[in-house]
């Protein structure tokens, strides 16, 4: 079966997009002194970089192989929803380590940060 040059196009799109994606991440690893700047270059990178080849593999199993691919459709959802989540709870954790509560904004709402804070008592539930 051959393919076209719109579907090679489209693969090797996604995959330069990768590419380009792994490669500012890595520099951003690199350059990026502290660590929550540098927590956003590898999310970033793995989300959108691995994201990418993960679509791009999709893409060419299923347009030139003739083959749905449910394994790599599956890794690609799960990535692109743990890696913000695990990437939020570093960062609170980094932040609950490394900052007082004096050195934080006011919230300009009724509660406080939730990391320092507890959490306010709901009115509805039964005691």
């Amino acid at each position: 079966m051959e393919t076209s040059i719109i579907i090679e196009g489209v693969i090797a799109f996604f995959l330069v997009i990768a590419g380009i994606f792994g490669i500012v991440g890595s520099f951003g690893m690199i350059k990026l002194t502290e660590t929550m700047q540098r927590l956003h270059a590898p999310t970033k990178a793995t989300t959108l970089g691995v994201g990418g080849v993960l679509i791009a593999s999709m893409l060419y199993f299923f347009l030139v192989k003739g083959d749905f691919s449910f394994h790599e459709l599956m890794i690609t959802l799960f990535l692109f929803l743990t890696a913000p989540i695990s990437a939020h709870f570093i960062a609170k954790t980094y932040m609950q380590a490394n900052t007082r509560p004096t050195d934080l904004p006011e919230t300009g709402g009724d509660y406080g940060w939730s990391i320092y804070d507890d959490p306010p008592v709901r009115s509805d539930t039964p005691e």
